[in-house]
Formats: C-alpha cells, structure tokens, sequence
C-alpha cells in the first residue's frame, strides 16, 4: 500500500498544468483530493475525471489571493474529509517584463498570487497540523528562485521569497513533525506563459519552452516527496528538462 493511500490532499491551481498532473498522480495512489482553482468547469472535469477512475475528489472554487478564501478551502477540506495532510501550494502566475515597462498591476498580480497565496496557504492548513503534529506543506517555486534572468525580476523576487519562507517555516516547525518540501521546476509545458503581455518576450519565452517536459514529471516528484516515511523530509527539489541550461 502506497504512504499517500487514505492522505487529504489540498493542491491549489489544480485546474490546469502541475496542479491537474499531480492531483491525477496523487487520485492514482489512492488520496483523497481536496481540488481548488478559479476555473470551475475544469475543476469539473477533473474532478469528474479521477472519480471515472476510482479516485476520490472534490473541488472549492477559490482565490488563492484571498486569505478569507483560503481559509474557507481549508475549513471545506476539513468538513469533508476530516482532516488536512497535505497542502500543495502550486498556483502561480508568471506575467515576464523588464522593469522599465513598470507593468504594475503584473507585480501587484504576482505578489498577491505567487507570495501572498503561498502564504496563505500555510496559514490556513498550520493551525490544524500544529493540532496533531504532523502535516507536509509543499511550496512549488520554479528555477527563477535560484537564479535571475532579464525580465523575471519580479517574478524571481516571488519565487526567491517562496524558497525563503518554506525554509523558514522549516525551521519553525519541524519540531512539530511537520515536513516542507520546495519543488522548483525549469521549463515544464504549462500555460504558465500565456500571462506574458510582451508579445516579443512571449515570443522568445515559446521558443524556449520547445525543450519543455510534461507537468507529469513534477507530478511524479512530489508524489515522491510525500511517499517517504513521516520521519523524512524531502526538502528541495529541482527539476528541468536535461538539455535546459538556464
């Protein structure tokens, strides 16, 4: 029997890319999924989808921007299933542009989503697995939070801040038993670059993104992750296609 068999999984940005990929791997090892996204008739779909296959699933609607939102995901999670194992805080955005475009809505956007919702996210599930001293949090960052390149200042600044406060909340908590796992992804094929408003930075970012491997690679990773044992922690992975260099 698989360790994730029976665990309460809450992955948010589940409608699509990693979120869809590792709640179908995560179905198929026997969790119970707590699926949540701003697209309902996808959460819909995939919901529909696992439960076609034998796998347990339903989905809240939610903006990860919200904190009164998260809260509610959380409380829903609770209400259904009783109790919360696993939280993936997988929604992101990633809308590249020099900064000398002062795009301000795009920060504001990635800031409210890729750190805010992050943030969030933990707190919404800390308090019920400090309760029974266990829990894994996992944080997906990407590439960009261990290095920067031209027009990813903001978005590496998010995904930076995303590895800084999973380490931090490492720290804090561990002696609770509760593990933390930061998965960071290179070049996976998500629509992750549809949020680029730079036509030419679109351009050049697709054509990047021909090496890009299948979101079920990542899926696959934190499917690893939360398959050890409960004594240990698998705490940063990176992950990109062998040929990408960046």
């Amino acid at each position: 029997m698989s360790n994730i068999q029976d665990k309460v999984v809450i992955i948010t940005g589940a409608s699509s890319g990693i979120g869809e990929a590792t709640a179908k791997e995560l179905a198929s090892k026997g969790a119970k999924l707590v699926l949540a996204a701003r697209r309902e008739a996808r959460l819909q779909k995939l919901q529909e989808a696992i439960q076609n296959n034998g796998g347990q699933a339903v989905y809240k609607v939610t903006d990860v921007s919200s904190h009164e939102q998260m809260e509610e995901l959380a409380d829903y999670a609770l209400k259904e299933f009783g109790k919360i194992d696993v939280m993936v805080n997988n929604a992101g955005v990633m809308p590249l542009s020099p900064v000398h475009e002062k795009k301000i809505k795009e920060w504001d956007l990635m800031v409210d989503v890729n750190i805010k919702g992050v943030l969030y996210g933990i707190a919404a599930v800390l308090p019920t697995m400090r309760e029974r001293r266990e829990g894994h949090i996992i944080n997906v960052s990407s590439i960009a939070g261990h290095l920067v390149f031209p027009a990813s200042s903001v978005y590496s600044g998010t995904k930076f801040a995303v590895r800084a406060i999973t380490e931090g909340l490492r720290r804090e908590e561990c002696i609770n038993n509760i593990r933390t796992t930061i998965v960071s992804p290179g070049s996976i094929d998500t629509e992750l670059t549809a949020a680029i408003s730079n036509s030419e930075l679109k351009t050049a970012i697709n054509e990047v993104m021909k090496i890009a491997i299948e979101p079920s690679n990542i899926a696959r990773a934190i499917a690893f992750a939360i398959e050890q044992p409960a004594d240990v922690a698998i705490n940063e992975m990176i992950i990109r296609p062998t040929i990408q260099e960046l």
